[in-house]
């Protein structure tokens, strides 16, 4: 299999605020992080060659790439939209990606936008699928709660000792995301808080779960050998992963409720072609799908961040906080900065390319050194996950 490794570049990415933006429309977000992006990488909308949407809830996002396509007045050249649940932004990115790498555009966009907040009260909309029988009154709540109590069963935790565990998750979030400017939650919380906090799905409180969000992101892809026309400091694709179980693992036989074969099959892709051996060690940032705070726990011994069940080790110890080893969600997370579906996945990777230059808005959050960096996002429950990786060198 070959590896994209080095093959593209990013040279410009933006990002809106994101939040409740009843101030704005589809268009006004596309606007927003687009045009960042162009000023990012010095170009303009008439040198973008090729476009990839990533949106999910229709009918708010519009018909085909028509979001694209208008806010942006890019007429006459390609644009598609792409949709893959919560991985829709890191589709955009991918398929970005392999265009450019083939060679055949020399600078193309990849855009994730989406408006939840006009969608009314359900947002995401799990549990009410086109499949009544396989998701019949299923939750995303519902559903990771179970994940939760699995985990603490499996591996000796009291129920007071997890929720105190994913408990400190929360709180690492939600003081990384008052760091961050474009964020839609800025409050710092207690673990007090977050233990005391009303119970959505048992253990799964207020505070453990993500919420709703408007927001858009983009990237201005080109190939590497180009990239240094456009900026001293590109950032370079190192791999890129995918993966999709095609049945809801609940209805699995053997399936054991905290090995989710898709992160792992993604996270392998992207680490082969990157050349990574020992994660835990060789990445200095992660930006994770952290729906809710056992999730994050779950994909740091799925993506080998932690050894298997010594995740609390690690939490405890602050790993995983900005002075930690290994960072991760350093601008809050799905949890603060917000779950805009289709742009999750290029939010994400704003991050680490922002941290990877030295240009995370606030000095207090910006990391020391950042050779390699990885963006994740996973839908369903979960179904599909999409990995990148990125660094600041050739080679």
């Amino acid at each position: 299999m070959e590896s994209i490794k080095d093959k593209v570049a990013i040279i410009g990415m933006g990002c809106s605020k994101f939040g409740e933006r009843w101030d704005a429309g589809l268009d006004d977000l596309a606007i927003e992080a687009t045009y960042e992006a162009f000023e990012d990488a010095g170009v303009g909308p008439a040198d973008i060659q090729a476009c990839w949407l990533g949106t999910v809830t229709a009918p708010a996002t519009g018909i085909g790439a028509a979001t694209a396509a208008d806010s942006l007045k890019l007429h006459s050249i390609p644009i598609t939209r792409v949709e893959n649940w919560c991985a829709s932004g890191h589709e955009a990115l991918r398929n970005a990606c392999f265009a450019v790498a083939c060679g055949m555009y020399d600078v193309a966009l990849a855009l994730g936008v989406e408006k939840l907040k006009d969608t009314g009260f359900p947002g995401l909309g799990a549990g009410r699928s086109m499949s009544p029988v396989l998701e019949a009154r299923r939750t995303s709540p519902g559903s990771f709660a179970l994940y939760a109590t699995r985990y603490f069963y499996t591996y000796g935790l009291s129920l007071e000792e997890g929720k105190k565990t994913i408990g400190k998750i929360a709180v690492k979030n939600h003081y990384n995301g008052s760091l961050s400017p474009k964020a839609h939650f800025h409050n710092r919380i207690t673990l007090e808080q977050v233990l005391n906090a009303p119970i959505i799905a048992w253990p799964l409180g207020l505070f453990d779960c993500c919420g709703n969000s408007d927001g858009a992101a983009a990237a201005i892809i080109v190939p590497a050998s180009q990239a240094k026309k456009f900026r001293d400091d590109p950032i370079y694709i190192k791999g890129l992963g995918l993966a999709f179980d095609s049945l809801l693992p609940h209805t699995r036989p053997q399936f054991d409720f905290l090995t989710w074969d898709c992160l792992i099959n993604s996270a392998r892709q992207a680490y082969e072609q990157a050349g990574i051996k020992k994660p835990r060690d060789e990445i200095d940032v992660a930006i994770v799908h952290d729906c809710f705070t056992i999730t994050e726990l779950i994909i740091y011994e799925n993506f080998g961040f932690s050894y298997q069940g010594k995740a609390k080790e690690d939490i405890d110890t602050g790993f995983f906080e900005l002075s930690g080893e290994l960072p991760v969600n350093t601008d809050g997370g799905l949890k603060c900065f917000g779950h805009p579906i289709g742009a999750s996945g290029l939010r994400m990777t704003y991050e680490v390319y922002k941290q990877m230059q030295g240009k995370a808005q606030l000095p207090e959050r910006q990391l020391k050194e950042v050779k390699l960096g990885l963006s994740h996002t996973f839908g369903g429950p979960p179904n599909v996950s999409a990995v990148a990786i990125l660094g600041g060198d050739v080679g």
